[in-house]
């Protein structure tokens, strides 16, 4: 991976009005760090981050999603399982169907985030 120079644009994005909240999100106890860690230990599997993809087109069956990633149900669904307790998916039952969809903005803000700087790092080669 190659490194890239901060420019005085990208230091001067870094200092807006929420460098504030920022400040205060990073005052964090050991217990939240601990959370925050398991939380990207969880984002580092293939297949999970695979199926928070999935859920971020909106709310989707584990059957479509395990069709979807060449996966077994039973694997989507434990997946599914470990992504709920992180809060990361919620999950609406329908009849016999559960559907799942990503929790809320900040996670798919973070995963949309990571993406752009994927390409921006490609950009830069």
């Amino acid at each position: 991976m190659t490194s890239r120079k901060t420019t005085s644009a990208d230091t001067a994005q870094c200092s807006t009005t929420s460098h504030d909240a920022a400040t205060d999100a990073l005052a964090m106890s050991q217990s939240d760090v601990a959370v925050l860690a398991e939380t990207f230990r969880l984002l580092g599997d293939q297949s999970r981050l695979k199926i928070l993809l999935q859920c971020m087109h909106g709310s989707v069956a584990v059957g479509d999603i395990a069709e979807a990633l060449d996966l077994s149900q039973s694997l989507v669904s434990h997946h599914l399982r470990l992504l709920r307790g992180a809060r990361l998916v919620r999950g609406e039952r329908q009849a016999k169907h559960i559907f799942y969809s990503i929790a809320d903005q900040h996670v798919s803000q973070v995963l949309q985030d990571m993406a752009v700087h994927i390409s921006e790092d490609k950009a830069d080669d």
